[in-house]
């Protein structure tokens, strides 16, 4: 049986990038672990603050799988006293119950929304 160069080729080379290739994806599951890990103790060694805050904006990201499944992830962002903006990741149930202009007191630790309760 006679093989080409390209099939030379094909097959020294192929393994190597297969091989690299599942490298890279491994690697970049595993950093996306190490950023999570990282965000998680850095608020949970960040202080628990309540402050005065307007809610500014509200939006939601929905994401389509493969599999003909969708997910939807809820933002909020709050204004504080000084014109500075958080956006937090919110339930949906609180997602539902906040509207743009409404103000009160924000409870949050580092990244971690915790709770709002309006001014009535």
């Amino acid at each position: 049986m006679f093989f080409s160069p390209f099939d030379h080729a094909l097959f020294t080379i192929g393994p190597i990038f297969i091989f690299v290739f599942f490298i890279l994806v491994f690697g970049i599951i595993l950093f996306t672990i190490i950023q999570g890990i990282r965000q998680w103790n850095k608020n949970n060694h960040s202080p628990v603050l309540t402050v005065d805050a307007v809610v500014a904006t509200k939006r939601s990201s929905v994401r389509h799988r493969q599999n003909h499944s969708s997910s939807t992830s809820y933002y909020v962002t709050f204004e504080f006293e000084s014109g500075d903006r958080q956006e937090f990741r919110v339930d949906a149930s609180e997602y539902g119950l906040l509207v743009e202009k409404d103000a009160g007191k924000l409870t949050f630790q580092g990244t971690r929304y915790l709770e709002f309760q309006r001014i009535k």
